[in-house]
């Protein structure tokens, strides 16, 4: 099968690989769609995120048509429209044309939306929805999200709001991104753009001059300080990113802060798969119901070498403009 593929030498290359075969409790995908995230270029970067690397095929979520099943897979039949967060827990990664992942950590694919929509889910979806699930807010809470335009604030977002919680200001860089959460339903003074002067003024003042009871941390470094700055005593931290400075996590320990930390990763160590069926099957339901709307997204181009290093480019320059990045299979 064709293929993107890390050489020897901890570069990207065009190949070939064997197309995997399907264990008994596992399915064979062909891949019609998959996404990219920050990760894949910091796997290739990153000492701490190399370690996630469990295949010399990089990628982490697709979706696609059940191609193939073992003997033991009951819910899927060849055919059937799906879409999953590989992680690393698949046969190989999905900058290819085939993958083979455990029945349990697969969902069917929303009946209302396209393979590149559906592939733009899995990994913000699940992050967005454990924050949700986590946090438990109500309406009269207060929160700030920063780096709200990209894909788990966006999608955080759009179920905070359909959950009727809208004592939100969020930060965003660049007038497009704006404009972006306007569309999503927030309106001009809850967003803020951090490249201002006097940012945790404005922020504070967004908030009528209070301390925010929770505080969602997508950018990490300088921004985990400007949250630290803003949060109560006794408030709540949500890491997602594990970028947080030294003086952040004085000030967050000295305000006796609850740092919630979120991860997908450990569920598929530990093999407590119901975890991503359930949130993807949640999500598939919020989609299918008109509840939220699937991501913005952007097709890049079709699976090759240039598709791959255009991708990995535009997120590390920061260019995504609130859309996520789709590689077409």
């Amino acid at each position: 099968m064709k293929a993107v593929i890390l050489n020897k030498n901890g570069a990207l290359e065009n190949g070939l690989a064997e197309q995997p075969k399907p264990k008994s409790n596992e399915v064979l995908i062909h891949i019609k769609a998959s996404g990219f995230n920050p990760i894949d270029y910091q796997m290739l970067e990153n000492e701490l995120e190399r370690k996630l690397i469990s295949s010399p095929i990089l990628g982490r979520e697709l979706s696609g048509i059940v191609a193939d099943k073992g003997s033991d897979v009951t819910e899927f039949n060849i055919g059937d429209e799906v879409y999953c967060g590989s992680g690393s827990m698949g046969s190989n990664g999905t900058y290819a044309e085939y993958i083979v992942v455990p029945e349990a950590i697969v969902s069917f694919k929303p009946k209302n939306i396209s393979f590149e929509q559906a592939a733009s889910i899995p990994s913000a979806g699940l992050t967005s929805l454990q924050i949700f699930n986590r946090l438990k807010l109500n309406p009269e809470n207060t929160v700030l999200i920063t780096g709200a335009a990209g894909g788990v604030g966006s999608f955080l977002i759009k179920l905070l709001l359909a959950n009727n919680i809208r004592q939100i200001i969020a930060t965003v860089g660049s007038e497009e991104n704006r404009q972006m959460l306007l569309n999503l339903g927030l309106k001009s003074p809850q967003i803020i753009n951090y490249r201002d002067e006097n940012l945790i003024e404005n922020i504070l003042k967004a908030n009528n001059d209070q301390p925010f009871e929770y505080g969602i941390d997508l950018v990490g470094n300088y921004m985990s300080e400007v949250i630290a700055e803003v949060l109560k005593i006794n408030g709540t931290y949500v890491d997602v990113t594990a970028l947080v400075t030294r003086d952040a996590h004085e000030t967050l320990f000295n305000k006796g802060t609850m740092i919630m930390n979120i991860s997908n990763y450990m569920y598929g160590m530990v093999k407590k798969y119901e975890y991503y069926k359930n949130s993807l099957l949640t999500i598939k339901t919020l989609i299918e119901n008109g509840t939220i709307l699937p991501p913005q997204y952007r097709t890049v181009g079709n699976l090759s070498l240039d598709t791959v290093l255009q991708a990995h480019s535009i997120l590390k320059n920061n260019q995504t403009q609130g859309h996520k990045l789709i590689m077409k299979h």
